[in-house]
């Protein structure tokens, strides 16, 4: 089977010109699908019948995968198993008919504030990591950048004097987003205190470097995410896409137009801001049921 992903993953790399983040992404679903198929003693591609796909669908979604995720675990099996059927490798594509799990659609993980809070106040600020990855979290909480992006965020992308930071998103779209005064003031003790003592930080471009001086990959910092929600006691997955959920869910209940928030997340269309919508009406109806005498 690995050598099968390994194929695969060749293919769309070089044949479709996918870029290197989705096949890491493709590599990722397809090695816990591989995984899954071992514990299930299932030794061929030939023998996954549509419940074994379906099965593993449901145990990641008991792990705690959001509907997003599982729709891209999804995606990427039946990518796969076209391409494995088109090249005479599969017998039958089982997933040809299957539909996106929208059964399992959940609104987005969020903090509420009090979480947002002590996630912030995690760091211990007396370090010069500690600094780091306070100000790291401040630039997450305070712009709902995506992690990609903060990965790629450059010295001359953060304008403090202006207020806002340059970053590049999705198909390569340039954005201008507002960066508050504490994340700004976080950024600016970090560069000043730490950044410049970080070897070879002179000749490197990433605003935020490992020890070692070399930028960020995406992992380290969601592995950096969780492990200041456990110091934070915060029982619920935390990743960058929770700040950025975080971000955008509460400009939403403090006022901010869906305009507004659509423009600072980079999303493409509006419906994709519109889910945000929904988390609001729940505080609402929270509300609603806690004062109303007659709720």
């Amino acid at each position: 089977m690995h050598v099968l992903v390994d194929q695969f993953l060749d293919y769309v790399l070089l044949e479709r010109g996918l870029t290197e983040n989705t096949r890491a992404a493709y590599r990722s679903d397809l090695e816990r699908f591989c995984e899954y198929l071992r514990r299930r003693a299932v030794r061929s591609l030939n023998d996954v019948e549509r419940d074994v796909v379906l099965d593993f669908l449901m145990a990641e979604k008991d792990r705690g995968l959001g509907a997003s995720s599982l729709c891209r675990r999804l995606v990427t099996i039946k990518v796969f198993f076209r391409y494995l059927e088109r090249e005479g490798l599969l017998h039958r594509n089982v997933t040809e008919v299957m539909d996106s799990p929208t059964l399992w659609k959940v609104l987005p993980n969020s903090l509420s504030g009090p979480e947002v809070d002590r996630l912030l106040a995690a760091p211990d600020v007396t370090r010069p990591t500690g600094i780091r990855d306070k100000a790291i979290l401040e630039t997450f909480y305070g712009t709902g950048i995506r992690v990609s992006e903060l990965c790629g965020l450059r010295m001359g992308d953060v304008h403090g004097e202006e207020g806002y930071i340059r970053c590049i998103g999705k198909g390569n779209k340039e954005r201008i987003v507002p960066i508050g005064r504490q994340a700004l003031h976080w950024i600016g003790r970090y560069l000043d205190e730490v950044r410049t003592h970080t070897a070879a930080a002179a000749s490197t471009e990433p605003v935020f470097l490992s020890r070692l001086g070399r930028g960020f990959a995406r992992q380290s910092l969601w592995r950096l995410i969780r492990t200041y929600a456990r110091r934070a006691g915060i029982a619920k997955t935390v990743t960058p896409h929770t700040l950025r959920h975080s971000f955008a869910s509460h400009l939403l209940a403090n006022g901010a137009p869906l305009r507004i928030i659509q423009e600072m997340l980079g999303h493409a269309d509006i419906t994709t801001t519109q889910q945000y919508t929904h988390i609001d009406a729940n505080r609402l109806k929270s509300i609603h049921h806690k004062f109303h005498p007659r709720s």
